[in-house]
């Protein structure tokens, strides 16, 4: 239930607790009285000041990903990432916060395998009117992961964060002692047999190592997973899985489309790394 994760949210004014408050919309309430209303979508933002400098993805890249993820092309890394989290989330009461949640499917994965609560954040306003619809359950905000997080200290059990940006201090900071944090990032060779003719982004090289360092000063890598998912694509799934990603704010949907509109059964492989941290 939604009211399960908001004992754990924190004002980003004051940083003190929150409650909710009416009922249509709802409203999030802390001690000091400052108030976040829900979107019609079902969302809070929570964003102050400035707002971000981080780029959202548009709502073609949302609709993209949650067109092919719904079909469930890569529910293999969905369970697998279930799998990681349920040894820490096995009990209610329990929190997972899905950071860089887009519409909303691994955490939804999540949250049929586990009696977890749930938060899920993401700068893309676009991806959580799908993410709180998915997720009715959980606490969508629309968040920076650049910015302290809204979020309790030693409040959360399971962080999970798939292809999208890592703020170590601050999973340090929410994660509850022997909490764990998953992530995926794409291994070299992912989707190579689609990637460069649709102007996907090459992997870099040294990524895991890279994820590695950047974690160790607060956790300790306990397991990293190599998971190969065989996919059988038409044209407006290869379309899809192209302009989904980071590589969509410099691509064309329309182009993308009219240059697969010929392929109907195309194989390929998805290449995940899952890389679990354990928090101290």
């Amino acid at each position: 239930m939604l009211s399960d994760a908001v004992p754990s949210l924190r004002c980003p004014v004051c940083r003190g607790p929150f409650g909710l408050s009416g009922a249509a919309p709802l409203s999030l309430v802390c001690v000091a009285g400052h108030s976040f209303d829900a979107a019609k979508q079902g969302y809070f933002n929570l964003l102050t000041g400035k707002g971000t400098v981080f780029e959202a993805d548009t709502a073609e890249m949302v609709a993209a990903r949650d067109d092919f993820l719904g079909a469930g092309h890569y529910a293999p890394l969905a369970e697998a990432i279930a799998e990681e989290a349920a040894p820490v989330l096995s009990v209610p009461g329990s929190l997972v916060l899905d950071s860089g949640t887009g519409a909303g499917h691994y955490l939804r994965t999540v949250l049929e395998r586990t009696p977890a609560a749930a938060i899920g954040i993401d700068i893309s306003k676009f991806a959580l009117r799908r993410a709180a619809r998915l997720n009715p359950g959980a606490v969508n905000l629309v968040w920076d992961i650049w910015r302290p997080l809204p979020i309790a200290d030693h409040s959360v059990d399971a962080i999970i964060v798939v292809f999208a940006p890592r703020n170590p201090p601050e999973f340090a900071r929410v994660l509850r002692p022997g909490g764990r944090v998953i992530v995926v990032t794409p291994r070299n060779g992912h989707l190579g047999e689609i990637a460069e003719r649709t102007g996907m982004l090459n992997i870099e090289p040294g990524k895991e190592e890279r994820l590695t360092e950047s974690m160790q000063e607060f956790f300790t890598l306990a397991d990293t997973i190599h998971l190969d998912v065989d996919l059988k694509l038409g044209g407006r799934d290869i379309a899809d899985v192209a302009f989904m990603g980071p590589a969509g704010h410099h691509l064309e949907r329309a182009a993308l489309l009219a240059s697969t509109a010929s392929e109907t059964s195309v194989q390929a492989t998805a290449k995940f790394t899952l890389s679990v941290f354990i928090a101290p």
